[in-house]
């Protein structure tokens, strides 16, 4: 017997477990999902010595397979990021149920009341790499949209994942809630995500959460939809209107506060007004700051600036390193964005708001902002308390992709002994 035999075996069973739990979960109250999230969340913090221990083997067995700075921050759990998946747990109890919400309703003239109500999808498949909080914040979110989830954490993540999956079991369990509701693939068997990606009529959507290579394995070879974005290649754009004090202190946040997320800001474009004004600053800024900047055109004249290659145009850094180029105003920095974005987020720097909604207008990326940090391109910043993936396809989920999106609909409609002609 293969590998892939015995992942395929493996999600089998998982699926099955999966499919029968969220015929449960569906029906499940809102009282009964909130009570397990908040139990998850006390087991995580009475665990938290054991969560960390965990993730000292997972630190460990990164830095043995040579994993680079930002992906070993990633991975790493100390006491503050505990309280923030704690907290983001929590923030999930106290959301909106979204489940049964009518959506639309409307009457017939020939007496048919109808309804577009929110019901779960059934069930969700997620692989992702590194970030262990991923574990909590994709079984929450599945359980508060009524939705039962497989879990395929990387393999240098296992054993914090583990330890944070028994944490949401816990909960599950105090509240009579099915156990396979949440489960986390107990291999680090790469054939388990081939698995994963056939298996279809277990799985109704795959959410990965990665690096391109992942994302566009699993856009390749997945059977069953995908909700996913490629990569997080975001623009910061300084109008000729920026305050440049604003300008600074968004630039330097979107930039350096966590460099490999996918909100991170990737490339720099300054209007050449804004730079005729006020010259080299903001590119000063970022030097002083340790960012490696690669410069385009007039730019490149800066000292300490690295000359921009054709290829760091479009690319995601996941590091110190930015791109910067000079553009012709608003309707330059909208043509550079749809050619070398990847849909994910956009901030336009201005005081002008008819130039921002110009911005707003001429770009169809999944988040756009105005005066604001490209590191807020995420769930619990849209009050949403966490979010499984940023999906930047345009079908159902766009954006930050919480309870409400793991949804889909269906219609109620309600008669007195109607009849068609």
């Amino acid at each position: 017997m293969t590998d892939l035999d015995d992942a395929t075996a493996l999600i089998g069973r998982m699926g099955e477990a999966a499919r029968a739990a969220a015929i449960d979960l569906a029906q499940a109250s809102a009282e009964r999902k909130h009570a397990a999230l908040i139990g998850a969340a006390e087991a995580l913090r009475l665990r938290q010595a054991e969560i960390l221990a965990a993730n000292d083997k997972d630190m460990q067995f990164g830095r043995d397979k040579g994993l680079a700075d930002s992906m070993l921050d990633r991975l790493r759990l100390d006491p503050d990021r505990l309280r923030g998946i704690e907290d983001g747990l929590r923030a999930v109890a106290e959301q909106r149920d979204p489940v049964g919400e009518v959506v639309a309703e409307w009457d017939r003239p020939n007496g048919l009341h109808i309804q577009r109500v929110r019901t779960p999808i059934g069930v969700i498949g997620v692989i992702y790499e590194s970030r262990p909080n991923v574990t909590a914040d994709a079984g929450a979110l599945a359980l508060k949209s009524g939705n039962a989830v497989i879990l395929r954490g990387g393999s240098e993540s296992l054993h914090s994942s583990q330890a944070i999956h028994a944490c949401m079991v816990q909960g599950l369990r105090q509240t009579n809630l099915p156990e396979a509701a949440i489960q986390l693939v107990p291999t680090r068997d790469r054939a388990a995500v081939t698995a994963m990606l056939q298996a279809q009529g277990l799985i109704d959507v795959i959410i990965p959460r990665g690096g391109k290579g992942l994302v566009g394995l699993v856009q390749q070879q997945a059977r069953v939809p995908v909700f996913a974005h490629l990569e997080g290649i975001c623009h910061i754009y300084v109008d000729r209107d920026a305050d440049p004090d604003k300008a600074r202190r968004v630039l330097l946040n979107a930039k350096t506060r966590r460099t490999g997320i996918c909100g991170a800001a990737e490339c720099l474009l300054i209007d050449r007004g804004y730079y005729a004004k006020h010259g080299s600053a903001l590119v000063q800024a970022l030097l002083d700051a340790g960012v490696e900047v690669r410069a385009d055109g007039d730019l490149a004249a800066i000292p300490g600036t690295v000359a921009a290659q054709p290829d760091d145009f479009g690319r995601e850094f996941l590091d110190m390193i930015m791109a910067a180029k000079l553009v012709d105003g608003v309707d330059g920095a909208i043509a550079h964005i749809r050619r070398y974005g990847s849909q994910h987020t956009e901030s336009i720097l201005t005081e002008n708001d008819a130039t921002a909604r110009r911005f707003f207008a001429g770009l169809d990326s999944a988040i756009l902002m105005h005066n604001a940090s490209t590191q807020f391109a995420d769930g619990g910043e849209f009050g949403m308390g966490a979010e499984i993936g940023i999906a930047t396809g345009k079908m159902h989920a766009r954006g930050p992709v919480g309870a409400e999106q793991l949804t889909s609909f269906k219609y109620l409609v309600r008669g007195d002994g109607t009849v068609r002609a």
